[in-house]
């Protein structure tokens, strides 16, 4: 952890919808006026999407199905964490993307880059405030029996982590797989499949670890998320926020319950908000606890000031 250069981690699985906390955090830059430098887990993945095809394909022949996004063999794990390591020192680093589609691609096509390809490493820009991190690894750490040791939540100064319930998860990535992505249903229930035992042991584990999780639980009957036609609306779901340690960011419970109505205690270190709300709920939360994040780094600079 770096009181200078500070790092935020949100981490949560593939259509878990940590696009919301983004969204969220972009308000909340842009109020403070600060300048993160933005970092994609998915720039972090080992192959390209052909590459990835190819590598599952080699897997299945040798009757692996356990090769996936989520796990070590495709991902650059130390990489992620040296880069952690080395902004919380330096306040420098440097990332990649990862070009999804073609809007992404458009503005590399000068490099022969397409969807699917990643950008070539550089560095990332200078005098920024915090580095904010959004992806599947934001807080992953080795398991002990692994050959390959890292350790990335030892780095990060605020986790947070998304986590809806198994099956909310499941409906999401199938219908966004299947209506953006143009993928079968039977493909995408035989990728959350392959993605299981790395999901349990991979990215799960992060969430004992998270700061703060925003967990979506739907209302209504969501037990087979295969036939599910919609997506639960947030009107249709509760938020259970859950704080590991309050005492830490000096969380407000009654000033959170006055403001959000509907809101209730359900645990001394958890509140429930109705899912509509959780977009204001995350801001009402975050904002202090960036403030005084953001604080601490100037008061370290100050100091270190004075040192010279």
């Amino acid at each position: 952890m770096s009181i200078r250069h500070p790092i935020i981690a949100v981490t949560g699985s593939s259509g878990a919808g940590t696009s919301t906390v983004k969204e969220a955090f972009s308000h909340m830059f842009r109020r403070e006026g600060l300048n993160p430098a933005i970092i994609e887990g998915d720039s972090f993945h080992r192959y390209d999407r052909a590459e990835m095809k190819k590598k599952v394909a080699e897997a299945e022949k040798e009757n692996c199905r356990e090769f996936s996004h989520f796990g070590p063999q495709a991902n650059l794990f130390p990489a992620l964490e040296n880069l952690f390591k080395t902004y919380g020192e330096t306040g420098r680093g440097q990332r990649r993307l990862y070009l999804h589609n073609e809007a992404e691609a458009q503005p590399y096509a000068a490099l022969g880059l397409q969807p699917g390809q990643f950008t070539p490493w550089e560095d990332m820009p200078q005098a920024t405030d915090l580095l904010f991190y959004e992806g599947l690894h934001g807080c992953v750490v080795s398991e002990p029996e692994q050959e390959e040791q890292y350790n990335v939540a030892q780095h990060v100064d605020l986790r947070i982590g998304v986590v809806p319930v198994i099956n909310l998860e499941w409906i999401q990535k199938i219908h966004r797989d299947t209506s953006q992505r143009g993928y079968s249903e039977k493909a995408v229930m035989d990728t959350i499949m392959r993605r299981m035992h790395d999901y349990v042991h991979h990215i799960l584990p992060q969430f004992k670890l998270t700061d703060i999780n925003f967990q979506r639980v739907p209302v209504v009957d969501t037990s087979d998320p295969i036939i599910a036609r919609d997506i639960p609306s947030p009107d249709e779901s509760l938020v259970v926020i859950r704080f590991r340690k309050p005492d830490r960011f000096g969380v407000d419970y009654p000033y959170l319950l006055q403001m959000i109505p509907g809101s209730f205690m359900s645990r001394r270190n958890t509140i429930v908000v109705p899912g509509g709300k959780m977009g204001f709920a995350m801001e009402l939360i975050l904002t202090p606890i960036l403030r005084r994040i953001m604080d601490q780094k100037a008061k370290a600079a100050e100091k270190e000031l004075a040192s010279v």
